[in-house]
């Protein structure tokens, strides 16, 4: 079975967010690619939904983050 990438959506206080796809989750994507394009171009609706930040895991493991959804001022 091939590994997974996917985010782990998370609210201000660096936990899951209960709202945001199932158990605080993004969709699965085959590549790290497919889920770095899908995060640049979801950003700005997760952040308005009360997404903080993400962190992108393969097959369960932290490959990096947390990183911030805030928009650099």
């Amino acid at each position: 079975m091939a590994n997974v990438w996917q985010w782990d959506l998370l609210d201000d206080s660096g936990a899951r967010h209960a709202d945001a796809g199932p158990d605080g989750r993004s969709p699965e994507f085959p590549t790290q690619s497919e889920a770095e394009s899908w995060i640049g171009e979801e950003w700005p609706t997760l952040f308005d939904g009360g997404v903080c930040a993400v962190t992108l895991r393969e097959a369960g493991a932290v490959v990096y983050g947390p990183m911030s959804l805030r928009p650099a001022e």
